[in-house]
């Protein structure tokens, strides 16, 4: 695969253009935004792995932009440059994240910053929500309703409680703003902590917050992307992994012993999260909530079938009527029973 191509040569050479046009965009600030964002950095992030190393500090690797089989993407972390001999697609960082998130250029740009600026903020965030969670037993006790018992299953996922009221003035002190914190949406638009009595669970880039309140709705993100799937660094190393939606099934197969499980937050897979169970050859387990009117059964059929048109052997876990993994081992059921369920799984 060549050691050149014009693409990584010159800046001038690129057959893309840093704004594209877009004269409202400072040149200054698109430079900085690449100097603070490291190509490389961004990539390996994304889960990106180089492959094999070239001369003059190059990596090549598999081409996180379509299903790639052999590597053909080519990084140069000293120009700040990507180049794909397979899809034929290059640039830079912005460039990439327009192309991986499948954004346009302002969009990608809103992207970049925040994920350049909300890494530091959410993980103080978290922090003060595992410090709350002790403090509070009316979340302590949801948590042993839905089977979260352990301390060592509360530190691996790093479950955290919003009792709601106390997180601007905290981070306020620590130096935020509330611009920033409105912006992350962290703080409502007239001043209240966005979370209020919920179960969070830190995610990429993003919290999930469960309602302890019957009378707010049950699930609640910080704006922008739900990430990847959820802790996949651990999850891919295994050739079984077991798919299921939500954090609570994610919790009760790994409290079994199933620590080959990863979540989806959902039956709809986003772009990088299908691309992260195709990115090697494996069983993919789907243990998706048999819901009465079959919508789970029915996301689980046509998820199978894409993966296997990938060449993985895709199975369909079949639950009990009515169960998902995590009321499954709520209600009686143990880690032989499920095994049993993930042996008769059906192709």
């Amino acid at each position: 695969m060549g050691a050149h191509h014009p693409c990584l040569g010159s800046r001038r050479g690129l057959p893309y253009s840093a704004d594209r046009g877009k004269k409202s965009v400072n040149r200054q600030a698109l430079d900085d935004l690449k100097q603070q964002i490291p190509l490389m950095g961004y990539l390996q992030a994304h889960d990106w792995l180089p492959a094999r190393s070239l001369s003059r500090g190059r990596w090549m690797g598999l081409c996180p932009l379509h299903g790639d089989h052999k590597p053909s993407f080519l990084v140069d972390p000293n120009k700040g440059l990507f180049y794909c001999y397979g899809c034929g697609r290059g640039g830079d960082v912005i460039r990439f994240a327009e192309l991986y998130h499948q954004v346009r250029f302002s969009q990608a740009l809103v992207l970049l910053r925040q994920w350049r600026g909300a890494e530091p903020l959410l993980h103080e965030v978290a922090r003060f929500y595992r410090i709350q969670l002790h403090r509070h037993r009316e979340a302590v006790t949801y948590l042993y309703q839905r089977g979260v018992r352990s301390l060592e299953l509360i530190e691996h996922m790093r479950i955290g409680y919003a009792p709601g009221g106390c997180l601007r003035g905290w981070l306020t002190q620590l130096g935020h703003s509330l611009p920033a914190l409105r912006q992350a949406g962290l703080v409502t638009d007239v001043g209240y902590d966005a979370y209020m009595r919920r179960i969070v669970f830190p995610l990429e880039g993003n919290l999930y917050g469960r309602s302890l309140s019957p009378s707010a709705p049950p699930h609640r993100f910080l704006p922008g992307a739900k990430g990847g799937l959820y802790s996949w660094a651990h999850a891919q190393s295994y050739r079984e992994v077991i798919l299921v939606e939500g954090l609570f099934d994610y919790a009760a197969l790994w409290e079994a012993g199933f620590h080959n499980v990863t979540c989806s937050l959902g039956t709809h897979l986003n772009a990088r999260q299908f691309r992260q169970l195709c990115n090697g050859p494996r069983s993919v387990y789907l243990a998706f909530d048999a819901d009465n009117n079959g919508s789970g059964h029915q996301a689980a059929r046509r998820l199978a079938s894409r993966l296997r048109e990938y060449g993985l052997d895709a199975r369909r876990v079949s639950l009990p009527d009515g169960y998902d993994p995590n009321s499954f081992f709520v209600q009686g059921g143990d880690a032989m029973q499920f095994q049993y369920l993930l042996e008769t799984a059906r192709a």
